[in-house]
């Protein structure tokens, strides 16, 4: 495998085992050198990649897992690229998918249950970012060694900028027995009313060990899909009866949101909400907003370093890795300049006061920028880090931590490029 020796990857981990392989990627086991800790790496071709069109399907997998990051979903932990493969290291997950249990036959009502709580936890926080997923299914739901469930396969999940003008996705995609009516009738779709629709499917297979919806027909299945015409298992209890009931509905403006499924007594019997896993800085940003603004303004004498590869793999069209770490870095979000950091934190800290915003200094470079108004989602939360590639040469970089999708592209868009115009060299892209 390219850019390893003696089965070492980036001189950072040690390589082991396939644990599978698909059309497009293989997956291994691997070990990081200095922590032990196991994870998977996915490797792909860039080549086979870029013939099959799919780079951008890849770059959205990668935007969406860098925004979902929750105890109930497949951790993303970097990206790294050569010239001629992609890899993606991620959480491993030793307890297989969830399919496995299913194909079994039928789980005891509070098991089944305990995973529905999970997974419903995983797609509202999933949801409340602006993600939806379009294939959930038990072979994309996977068990930890704790027997937590964990969402993976974000590869046809769709963001925001893809709804047309109807404000609906139009894409089919999903798989047959877990796709909702409105998907199968091709005219436009809410993505969440359909993830709420696969759910209802998932719950029922796992209280019934078989789908709702089969046949060995599948214009029969489909026409069973569309109508919503199923039957409950005589072992059903009457509360998750009425549950499904509220999902499974063919209508979508009828079907009961993910919000009100939460409030279902059913779904709250024990029920313990996850707590979404923070960003690398969340946990010292709250105290460092408390610190005075002569503190906040503070800047170490040299900025963290990134290494050339870092670099040209994140800015340099010849390997076009270019919006893959962040929602696609549109909107203005990268941009180079050729003042001190000193002096480009200072004008990001006045550019941000003057637009109402809290500033806070976080380690290695960054400032946290807080939104004191209340947006869609919450008070908008911007990072933006600054990278020195060379003595009179900087890299500043805009990601979203907390808030609405696109009021952050009209931050980045309409706020930050004219604030910060004096300071700029180059906007990506441009």
């Amino acid at each position: 495998m390219e850019e390893m020796k003696e089965d070492i990857l980036f001189g950072k981990y040690e390589m082991g085992r396939v644990l599978g392989k698909g059309t497009f990627a293989k997956v291994y086991f691997a070990k990081e050198i200095t922590s032990g800790e196991g994870v998977a790496i996915k490797v792909m071709s860039k080549a086979r990649i870029k013939k099959e069109g799919m780079m951008d399907q890849i770059k959205r997998e990668i935007s969406i897992m860098r925004l979902v990051r929750h105890p109930n979903i497949v951790n993303l932990k970097e990206v790294m690229a050569t010239k001629t493969k992609i890899f993606f290291i991620m959480e491993y997950i030793r307890g297989g998918e969830l399919f496995a249990k299913v194909a079994k036959g039928k789980l005891k009502e509070d098991l089944a249950r305990r995973y529905f709580q999970q997974l419903i936890s995983a797609v509202d926080y999933c949801h409340s970012r602006g993600v939806s997923h379009r294939d959930l299914k038990p072979e994309n739901l996977l068990l930890d060694e704790n027997e937590n469930l964990k969402v993976s396969d974000f590869g046809l999940s769709a963001l925001p900028e893809q709804l047309r003008q109807d404000g609906l996705l139009h894409t089919q995609c999903g798989t047959p027995a877990y796709v909702a009516p409105e998907v199968l009738r091709k005219k436009g779709y809410d993505g969440f009313k359909t993830d709420t629709w696969s759910c209802g499917v998932i719950l029922y297979a796992l209280l019934a060990g078989c789908l709702p919806f089969q046949h060995e027909n599948l214009m029969t299945m489909y026409n069973k899909v569309l109508r919503a015409e199923f039957q409950f298992p005589p072992w059903f209890s009457p509360e998750s009866k009425k549950l499904i009931s509220k999902i499974l509905v063919a209508d979508p403006n009828r079907r009961i949101t993910i919000s009100s499924i939460m409030r279902v007594s059913w779904f709250q019997k024990g029920f313990s909400a996850s707590i979404p896993i923070p960003d690398p800085d969340e946990s010292n940003f709250n105290s460092d907003l408390n610190s005075s603004s002569e503190q906040s303004t503070k800047v170490v004498a040299a900025a963290k370093f990134i290494n050339a590869f870092e670099f040209i793999s994140s800015m340099s069209s010849g390997f076009d890795l270019s919006g893959f770490f962040e929602e696609k870095r549109r909107g203005g979000s990268v941009f180079t300049s050729k003042c001190s950091v000193s002096e480009i934190a200072s004008k990001i800290e006045g550019a941000a006061k003057g637009l109402r915003f809290r500033v806070a200094k976080v380690k290695d470079f960054k400032l946290r920028l807080q939104g004191m108004t209340e947006g869609r989602k919450g008070k908008l939360a911007v990072t933006a880090e600054i990278l020195t590639v060379a003595p009179e040469l900087a890299v500043v970089e805009f990601s979203k931590s907390a808030g609405d999708t696109l009021e952050y592209v009209k931050f980045c868009e309409e706020d930050v490029r004219p604030a910060l115009k004096d300071i700029v060299w180059t906007w990506q892209g441009e």
